[in-house]
């Protein structure tokens, strides 16, 4: 079974999934975050593949993305630097980047190298749905791959079916239609949202993305999701001087009980 799978098997709501940015702060500090996550119970991880020209990304990631290019993270290189990782690592792990740099890369190369190092799913946000079945969900099913498809506020019903016909996983729900860090807020207008897709009876779960920055906010999205996944607030917070291990266990603290260390 898929560990995406066995996740929303095991756990019956309140899942944290937490993204950041493969090659930043630093660059080989993808493995420590990735440790760091696990050990603070963290359910699902998000590696961000670095791309010049992030177009849902507000300025924290484009800022975290663009330094992750500097530091010179490649795909190649994040591959090698996730080699070992299932030697202590139990958790899924997914990787989120744009159609362009996978690409380049090799749509068959990248599926192999992410199923020979322990990856359990891609989110590519630019991928459109034919393409996806025209040119990946053979090879995704092949390696055993899934893929993961967002949704926002204004997909069609239709569309919605599809995605969950289609994708596998989980649907990422979009919480606004904005770039990701905008501001942490739950309003009436999400929560009809959430409401209308929980309503729809869909095969997959759901996990709210996009503004979730606060305990309150991941509490109010856990009530009418499966949960939710924090990008910006958590990037932003490893920008922060300090031990990488301490930043992760007072973020993650934050989030889940609302204690933050000062």
């Amino acid at each position: 079974m898929n560990k995406i799978d066995l996740i929303f098997k095991q756990k019956q709501g309140n899942i944290l999934s937490v993204y950041f940015t493969a090659g930043y702060p630093n660059h080989e500090d993808t493995a420590g975050i990735i440790k760091a996550l696990q050990g603070n119970g963290v359910d699902l991880v998000e590696i961000g593949i670095p791309f010049s020209d992030p177009m849902a990304d507000g300025a924290i990631l484009q800022m975290s993305n663009q330094q992750a290019l500097k530091n010179g993270m490649t795909l190649q290189l994040l591959f090698n630097q996730l080699t070992d990782i299932r030697e202590e690592i139990h958790i899924p792990l997914i990787m989120m980047g744009y159609l362009n740099p996978v690409l380049r890369f090799g749509v068959e190369k990248f599926c192999e190298k992410a199923a020979a190092t322990g990856i359990d799913g891609i989110i590519l946000p630019d991928l459109p749905m034919d393409v996806y079945k025209r040119e990946f969900k053979d090879l995704l099913q092949k390696y055993g791959i899934f893929m993961i498809f967002l949704i926002t506020p204004e997909t069609s019903e239709e569309r919605i079916r599809t995605i969950d016909r289609e994708g596998d996983g989980f649907i990422y729900m979009v919480s606004a239609s904005s770039t990701t860090g905008s501001k942490s807020m739950i309003g009436k207008d999400q929560i009809e949202y959430f409401k209308r897709i929980r309503d729809m009876d869909l095969r997959l779960h759901a996990l709210v993305g996009f503004g979730i920055s606060s305990h309150e906010a991941f509490s109010s999205a856990c009530r009418y999701s499966s949960g939710a996944i924090i990008g910006s607030a958590f990037v932003k917070a490893l920008s922060e001087n300090g031990d990488l291990k301490n930043i992760v266990k007072d973020f993650i603290s934050g989030i889940r009980c609302g204690v933050i260390k000062k």
